[in-house]
């Protein structure tokens, strides 16, 4: 198993766990806050995206477009909100997702091995020091805020999964 491969089954790993919690979620649950001041999981999907879609571009590399507006959606500002018109539907984000991981895949794929142990930009160095820490960590980001979502879920009665 190469690095790439070790890469690509935890970012396939994360969004599994990811997408069978929300399997059951409506519209309405992503902004069900598990405590007043908690992000509710509309803000932290649409986080996620634009997180992501930021990494791998700092990495050099080409991302499918995010609909116009969409990252200023989602500040620390617009956390706080929660107003329905001011968010996607689970199944854009959803799709939205999808999109930006398929560029993060091509990204990888297109990434030769010996530069995965390049470091990653300044401003990442901190919480991703190499290249492949930041492919790694769009996963387990993924998967930190996926683990919020179980709070929402026991709020809302919702079935235990894993």
């Amino acid at each position: 198993m190469t690095a790439k491969d070790v890469i690509k089954n935890t970012l396939d790993f994360c969004r599994m766990v990811t997408v069978e919690y929300l399997k059951d979620f409506a519209d309405a649950d992503l902004l069900v806050r598990p405590v007043p001041a908690a992000n509710h999981t509309a803000w932290q999907l649409g986080h996620l995206i634009t997180s992501e879609h930021e990494m791998i571009s700092a990495l050099g590399h080409k991302m499918p477009e995010l609909p116009a507006g969409f990252v200023e959606r989602y500040t620390r500002e617009s956390a706080r909100s929660d107003q329905p018109a001011e968010f996607a539907t689970k199944q854009e984000y959803l799709d939205l997702l999808e999109k930006v991981r398929a560029g993060t895949l091509a990204a990888l794929n297109a990434t030769p091995e010996a530069d995965l142990e390049k470091p990653a930009p300044e401003s990442m160095r901190a919480y991703a020091p190499t290249v492949s820490a930041v492919f790694l960590i769009t996963g387990t980001h993924e998967l930190m805020h996926a683990g919020q979502f179980v709070t929402v879920r026991r709020k809302l009665g919702k079935p235990v999964l894993f």
